[in-house]
């Protein structure tokens, strides 16, 4: 959930008179960090992945799933027993809150190391993690990587306990407050959001119009899929991977590479076809999430004229944003060769208006920094700050981040650059956040080792991916349409290197069109982006195969590596479905739906009890994961390491019991052992007697010797009397 603090959070009208020097303050806050850690230099790849999960109890006998209200109770627990095992040199687990009070984030204990074995380390972990969790759930509870509920918002209760909306904090007349974690800063953040921009949050996407559903008399359209608070969206549950770069320099670049690259991976994981009972026209949590943090007010959006600016307020509240603080990208970041290069100067790629604190650009550029770094930052401080701690008000800039963390952590774009934070332990990052959570951990294990490996890809091959941002806009409307990996084209560099002296010259005047440009684009299908078209576009799947190659990969790590990258394809091929259109047709095919694009309480009980089943290694599923197989949990008793503790935890009359009871249980032991040598003596005693009696058996008595055959006619037989 980004920065999370105890303290006492203030409500808008308070804190009004701060927002400026709160932007202030960080701004000298990310000075300081800057000129502390512009110099590291060499640090190797690290990386680690953040899965959220929701938590649901199932009335059995309404066949009525529930979002169980636990997430709290759950932590603690988990905390608890994380504790008995933090000395442990095997990594273990993090967990975290989240905005929902069904919510909970994960992490593993430390970061995943750059070395090949780490690539194994990823599902395994992320089985330990859900496995942990099963253990802490009471009876009829399930854990879900699931990132929509199907039912949240239902006019019928979908908590557990009951729950009614229209509460103080979000106003919500479908969703209860008690929905929001407990914790001071999401209740917070979620009034202040809906204080700011004077109205609720209004969040409006398209329902998937089927033969029966019920159609807008005006449009001819089915009427839009309304929701009206933060839980809609920041209650989706996301898979992020974050990368440490070697230097500053390196975290920027991959920033503006796996920017181009978001739109694909959230086709490709696309998961959450539905909200409040219907079946959307779309398959992704993104404009959801995008719509229900979106703090701009009706003159910020350009519903109405500008009018009398707030004296607080950044840009008077009347300034025009183009977006959300929740969405892709709006501008490249990294000044590659000093944008000397004319096919990586983003100058030609930032092709969309930047709105930026005007001030805060100049103070950074007098500071040293370059253009493009200045107006990032500046953009994202042209927000006004959602929560202010009344304790962490004035702070030593020269120490603290919680001010630049402030408006850091609450611009929610498909990438994040992270600079160091304090301590010293951890570089310059770059976090990449597209994707959707997907139902089993094989599955996101795989997406996690893909994201590292076009990481390194784009890095060691010194790929270029850079798009117009207009197009990477495109592409993420693309990505959220039905079944997108199929439907879709998305906009694609047809060159991600130069070509090779054996293609087509650029400097021919015959040079074909493909080869004329090498900084031209086209459309392609998923498929294509991932496996390569024609002779002159690679593909990344293959181009990760030679990355692969180069540094040796040991054959175990192989085996597996190769066996995730071949599900992705299949998932870009449509040979398995993205778990959005496995939903989809399970829905559409129940016994219960009446093709008026309605999710029932029974449907959505089916659907959840399925997800469970394969989840959990209990049922295959090949349309959603091909061959792949995914194992039963592990067991209890393997879930957590066991110190070999020397606290007295029993009486001593408790220990010589336990003494005495061992002891027995070790004299028995020894008396049977005995018994069993002395049985294999007696059978060894027995088998050689056997052997000699079979000998004796075998030998032939049955021929009689022949008394008239003598060799001397005139001798007498022996023994014979006269």
């Amino acid at each position: 959930m980004g920065f999370l603090n105890i303290a006492t959070p203030m409500k808008w009208d308070d804190q009004k008179t701060l927002l400026k020097y709160v932007r202030e303050h960080g701004i000298d806050q990310f000075l300081a960090t800057y000129n502390n850690t512009k110099a590291i230099d060499g640090d190797t790849l690290k990386f680690g992945d953040e899965i959220e999960y929701m938590v649901v109890k199932l009335d059995h006998e309404n066949r009525t799933p529930l979002l169980s209200l636990r997430a709290d109770a759950i932590l603690n627990e988990l905390n608890k027993r994380e504790e008995m095992v933090k000395q442990s040199l095997t990594l273990q687990c993090t967990w975290h809150p989240e905005y929902c009070s069904y919510m909970v984030e994960s992490t593993p204990s430390g970061a995943y190391s750059g070395f090949d074995e780490d690539l194994r380390r990823v599902e395994s972990n992320m089985r330990l993690r859900r496995g942990r969790i099963l253990q802490v759930l009471e009876k009829d509870e399930i854990v879900l990587s699931l990132v929509s509920f199907p039912t949240l918002g239902v006019p019928e209760n979908f908590t557990h306990p009951p729950s009614k909306p229209l509460g103080p904090i979000a106003n919500s007349q479908y969703v209860s407050d008690e929905c929001i974690n407990p914790h001071p800063r999401f209740h917070a953040m979620t009034e202040n959001i809906r204080t700011r921009r004077g109205r609720n949050v209004d969040i409006r996407i398209p329902t998937f119009k089927d033969t029966k559903t019920k159609l807008d008399k005006s449009t001819g359209i089915p009427p839009e899929i309304h929701m009206d608070c933060q839980a809609f969206g920041m209650g989706c549950c996301c898979l992020q991977v974050t990368f440490q770069a070697r230097d500053v320099h390196e975290s920027r670049h991959l920033y503006d590479q796996l920017a181009v690259l978001a739109p694909v991976a959230l086709a490709l994981t696309a998961a959450s076809p539905i909200y409040k009972g219907f079946l959307a026209d779309i398959d992704c949590r993104w404009k959801v999430i995008a719509g229900s943090v979106d703090d701009r007010t009706e003159q910020e959006m350009g519903l109405k004229p500008p009018g009398k600016p707030d004296p607080y307020m950044s840009g008077g509240g009347q300034a025009p944003l183009a977006k959300s603080r929740y969405d892709s990208i709006s501008s490249y970041i990294c000044n590659c060769g000093g944008g000397k290069n004319v096919h990586t100067a983003t100058s030609r790629y930032n092709d969309i208006h930047l709105e930026y604190d005007e001030e805060i650009y100049q103070k950074l550029m007098a500071n040293g920094l370059d253009d493009l770094i200045a107006r990032h930052v500046a953009y994202n401080f042209v927000r006004d700050p959602l929560i202010i701690f009344k304790e962490r008000v004035e702070l030593d800039d020269d120490v603290d981040t919680d001010h630049f963390e402030n408006l850091q952590s609450t611009n929610w774009n498909t990438v994040r650059w992270k600079p160091p934070p304090p301590g010293g332990q951890i570089g310059w990052r770059t976090e990449f956040r597209p994707m959707e959570v997907q139902l089993t951990d094989f599955e996101n294990a795989a997406f996690t080792v893909f994201s590292v490996l076009v990481s390194r890809v784009i890095i060691a091959f010194d790929l270029n991916l850079y798009l117009p941002i207009s197009l990477v806009d495109d592409n993420m409307e693309r990505a959220h349409q039905r079944d997108s990996t199929q439907t879709q084209k998305f906009w694609w560099r047809r060159h991600m290197a130069p070509p090779a002296e054996s293609d087509c010259k650029a400097d021919t005047p015959n040079c074909c069109e493909v080869h004329r440009d090498y900084d031209s684009y086209e459309e392609m299908s998923c498929l294509e982006i991932l496996s390569g078209k024609g002779k002159y576009f690679p593909g990344l799947l293959p181009m990760i195969e030679a990355y692969l190659d180069t540094i040796g990969l040991d054959s175990v790590t192989r085996k597996s590596v190769d066996n995730q990258m071949q599900f992705i394809q299949a998932r870009a091929s449509g040979e398995v479905m993205t778990t959005a259109t496995w939903m989809r047709k399970f829905v559409t095919s129940h016994p219960e739906y009446k093709n008026d694009s309605k999710v029932t309480s029974g449907i959505a009980y089916d659907l959840l009890k399925e997800c469970q089943l394969i989840s959990e290694g209990l049922k295959a599923c090949p349309e959603l994961l091909g061959k792949n197989v995914v194992a039963p949990m592990p067991a209890k008793d393997v879930l957590y390491d066991k110190p070999l503790t020397s606290e007295k935890k029993h009486g001593r009359q408790e220990v010589q019991n336990l003494i005495s009871r061992y002891a027995e249980r070790a004299e028995a032991a020894n008396k049977k052992r005995k018994l069993n040598r002395d049985i294999l003596v007696k059978e060894e005693e027995l088998a050689a007697l056997k052997a000699e009696l079979h000998g004796l058996t075998d030998a032939d008595f049955t021929q009689t010797p022949n008394l008239d055959a003598r060799s001397d006619p005139d001798a007498v037989p022996s023994g014979m009397a006269l």
